[in-house]
């Protein structure tokens, strides 16, 4: 994608990977099927940016499913995730070289007035450096370089460089982040007074994610150079300069968290995926667009350790910097999937073909990629915030492949978008990748990077404005000129040498790409690395298998029932069989299974069943979790695209065993609280009947409204602004005594949602929905192709001398901002791992309609998990 025109860089370096294959390669999709594909995109991105304009504008985002923009201060609070809004017209800003790349240059000419005129950066407002400085910075600077491209073919005539000059005012907002004795930023800076004083209300952090502070670069330089002022690139070197200095010398690994003080290692683990990814990115980035050597070594240096030690392909698993085949995490996060991109930068086509593949085919089975999955591609983490990385993947492997092959998964996930997420106000972000219930969320990233890579991958050159490969693309996929690096930066001050003492290792550049022509002669060989992936996914749902003894073993293999934690003979069987125990900080004893450290294959087959049997006795013994399910609204204007999260009740008709779920038009149930016989009984037959939470047993609610003839209900939280995004999924028990005669589904909204409900009803004089166990597809019912048979239970278990007490033993998945928590069978696909927690304390029930119980209470035993989402909701990276 990025072609080198520079006169700084070395004239060995040449970039050929982009090269073409044959053409007969792209000749599988017509012309007119890729003109039909572009088209759409324009289509889907004209939706969701007027819906923006019409709705939201000025605010920061839309909020599709409520058709309002979000106003930091006036919306509940999210947390962390908040600080990206600043009250500067966020996804305006954001999307500014969007629509000039997408070829609305009309559009583009009328949102640089707009931003000039509107946007004001001097608020009283704390705000995230890094989110203010790829969204914000980066949004300005990319929409700056598309108005002077513009300008000089003789548009755009009137532009005074009005962005490059906001751009540099919000520089210097951001420049007191950096003031620390190791030059890395604090993570907050206020907008107006800086971070020092009790007016600031930040400054106090000690620590950041080593993106945060490692993805500076690319901004800074480039604001340093279109200005001539070099104060901005000294201090994003300086930050890249000591995380290198930082890093572990013997793994050549960086952790995830580190004190912006002391330098000290916060999270030691490390990865590619969030709190770490665009770290390794702008080392690389850095290089093209600066020509300095010393960025091409490091990124060399780190991307050989995480070769040899996260990269289980087509696995990418955390470990630990300083015991570095020491596994970390079972489970992989969404924000990885950005690094088969990468790979095709770096050149390294073959690994980046084979994670893509695992990516894909776990899109595939879940129709987006899950915030977190297993590594027996399980959903671990529900929640999918409409992220762009795999997208931008797909569209370097094309462009590096010529392999239509990638035209057909982009047209998958056009489909997928359309399908599940669009609704009448935009797209909106999935809360459950499981149910298809959305979240009244459209992050600005989605118009800023995800139709950019989108509309690239399916157009033709002279669907263009300009040549894309004269620009490098940041973690944003803002539009940098590569003519920057011949950029006059005379007056930057003497960088320090950080490498002193250290020879400058020409064993470890690597100064050519290699040609993909001649990497692939044969157009079959990347369809024959995807396949093997291709079937570990579609393999990867449990099967009973036969056993057959070791040879040489002498007995029977460890059996679950039998397994004591600190027995030594017991532990050996399991090291034979591939399994080792991991002791987490907070007590928990975690059970790892890799198939290829087992000493046969006949061990590694027992160590599998070994897993298997722990999670179903397990599953007997623990009383069953339910998932959440779905209210789909179905009517005009709805059609099927906005989806509530729901809890499930312990009686009633059981949703995930109907094929089709309950359809019907709602209406309020009189008394509205449904304790007494109805009133307007014969409204309510033959529809779903709306209540209100309280004054009865939810047992009590349904009968009361199945003798009325209702053939279904949903009953609304009266507890005023509860939402499923921050408390945990509610699940409605009985009344203590026999259920079996309440034969209708009966669901739970909390109060944000059933709000959402009751206002469509007010709008609209009919309103249909859909009760089912997850959103169904418009025009087709029952599971998505792929999907595999799954139990979801919770279980815990201490670990002691004595047997262990198999109903606590737990494997983990979580809905992020639900704090829903299930579970799964594990059945470790060949050459993967799997995972068990054997875990101290018991899992809390949920009540009845008392109340629900506390997030905290409900996620004691998952903390160390939970600190790792927060930490990825945090980067928002």
């Amino acid at each position: 994608m990025w072609m080198l025109h520079s006169a700084t860089m070395l004239p060995a370096f040449l970039l050929l990977f982009l090269m073409r294959t044959s053409n007969s390669l792209s000749e599988t999709m017509s012309r007119d099927e890729k003109s039909k594909l572009r088209n759409q995109v324009l289509e889907m991105f004209d939706h969701a940016y007027q819906n923006y304009m019409d709705h939201a504008y000025p605010a920061d985002e839309l909020m599709p499913l409520t058709c309002r923009g979000r106003v930091r201060g006036l919306e509940p609070s999210r947390g962390d995730i908040d600080d990206a809004l600043g009250k500067f017209s966020l996804t305006l800003i954001d999307t500014l070289d969007t629509l000039a790349l997408l070829n609305k240059t009309v559009e583009f000419e009328e949102a640089v007035r707009r931003v000039v005129a509107d946007v004001r950066l001097d608020n009283d407002i704390v705000v995230s450096v890094f989110e203010t400085n790829i969204r914000v910075l980066g949004g300005l600077l990319g929409g700056h370089s598309m108005a002077v491209m513009l300008k000089e073919s003789g548009r755009m005539v009137w532009y005074q460089d009005e962005l490059l000059h906001m751009a540099k005012d919000l520089g210097l907002r951001l420049l007191p982040a950096f003031n620390t004795s190791s030059g890395l930023p604090y993570p907050r800076v206020n907008l107006r007074y800086g971070v020092r004083g009790p007016e600031t209300r930040t400054g106090t952090e000690t620590d950041t994610c080593t993106a945060c502070a490692g993805t500076i670069i690319l901004e800074f330089a480039a604001l340093s150079r279109f200005t001539g002022d070099p104060t901005f690139e000294a201090h994003a070197r300086r930050a890249l300069d000591f995380l290198w200095e930082k890093r572990q010398r013997h793994s050549n690994l960086v952790g995830t968290t580190i004190n912006i003080h002391s330098g000290e290692w916060v999270r030691r683990d490390s990865g590619v995926g969030a709190g770490i990814d665009s770290y390794y990115e702008y080392l690389m980035k850095a290089y093209i667009l600066l020509g300095d050597d010393r960025f091409l070594q490091r990124f060399n240096t780190h991307y050989a350790s995480i070769m040899k030690y996260i990269s289980q392909p087509p696995l990418l698993l955390d470990v630990h910097i300083h015991k570095p085949l020491l596994p970390a995490r079972t489970w992989m996060d969404s924000l990885l999937a950005f690094f088969p991109g990468l790979q095709v930068l770096k050149g390294d086509i073959q690994p980046a073909i084979e994670t893509h593949e695992m990516l894909y085919q776990v899109t595939k089975k879940h129709n987006f990629l899950p915030e977190a999955f297993t590594t027996d591609f399980r959903v671990h983490w529900a929640q999918h915030p409409l992220r762009p990385e795999f997208a931008e993947s797909t569209y370097f492997l094309y462009k590096a492949t010529r392999d239509p092959y990638y035209l057909e998964v982009g047209r998958t996930i056009l489909e997928n978008l359309n399908r599940f997420a669009r609704v009448p106000c935009g797209f909106a972000a999935m809360k459950d990748v499981r149910t298809g219930s959305h979240e009244d969320r459209m992050d600005s990233f989605f118009l800023a990077e995800m139709f950019k890579y989108l509309f690239l991958l399916f157009a033709e050159e002279e669907d263009l404005l300009f040549n894309v490969e004269d620009y490098v693309f940041t973690t944003e996929a803002h539009l940098l000129p590569l003519s920057l690096s011949t950029a006059s930066n005379s007056q930057a001050p003497p960088l320090v040498n950080n490498m002193a003492g250290e020879e400058l290792d020409d064993s470890n550049f690597e100064w050519t790409c290699p040609n993909t022509r001649l990497l692939f002669p044969d157009p079959a060989f990347p369809r024959n690395l995807r396949e093997p992936i291709k079937s570990a996914v579609d393999n990867s749902c449990p099967r009973p298998t036969t056993h057959r003894r070791e040879p040489g073993m002498g007995r029977p293999p460890l059996r679950a029932q039998d397994f004591m934690a600190n027995n030594p003979e017991h532990l050996e069987l399991l090291r034979r069989m591939g399994v080792s125990l991991i002791h987490l900080k907070d007590g928990r004893v975690q059970l790892v299974q890799h198939a290829t450290q087992a000493v046969s294959a006949v061990a590694a087959e027992d160590g599998m069943r070994f897993m298997q049997e722990m999670m179903e006795l397990s599953s007997q013994q623990q009383k069953e979790q339910l998932p959440p399910r779905a209210v789909q609204i179905v009517s005009h204007p709805f059609f099927g695209r906005v989806v509530l999260t729901a809890g499930p009740a312990q009686f009633g008709m059981d949703l995930s065993k109907s094929s089709s779920g309950v359809r019907g038009f709602v209406t309020v149930a009189e008394p509205y609280k449904g304790c007494s016989e109805l009133s307007n009984g014969e409204i309510v037959a033959g529809r779903i009947a709306l209540l209100q939470r309280g004054q009865c047993m939810f047992a009590e609610k349904a009968r009361h409204i199945q003798k009325a003839g209702a053939i279904g209900g949903i009953v609304i939280d009266d507890n005023e602004g509860s939402s499923s995004d921050t408390a945990p999924l509610f699940q409605m028990a009985g009344d203590g005594r026999n259920t079996d005669d309440v034969t209708l589904p009966l669901l739970f909204l909390f109060h944000k949602e059933g709000n959402i409900l009751l206002e469509a009803l007010k709008e609209n004089r009919e309103v249909e929905v859909l009760l089912s166990d997850k959103a169904r597809d418009r025009g087709t019912d029952g599971a998505e192709e792929g999907d595999c048979p799954t139990e979801e239970k919770d279980h815990t278990s201490p670990a002691s001398s004595k047997p262990v007490d198999q109903s606590q033993v737990t494997t983990q998945e979580q809905t992020t901002d639900d704090s829903v928590v299930g579970q799964e069978s594990v059945q470790p696909a060949e050459g993967l791992s799997s995972y068990i927690s054997v875990d101290e304390g018991e899992e809390p029930a949920v009540d009845g309609d008392s109340s629900s119980q506390s997030e905290d209470s409900l996620m004691a035993d998952w903390q160390e998990d939970l600190e790792a989402f927060k930490q990825m909701e945090k980067d928002e990276l």
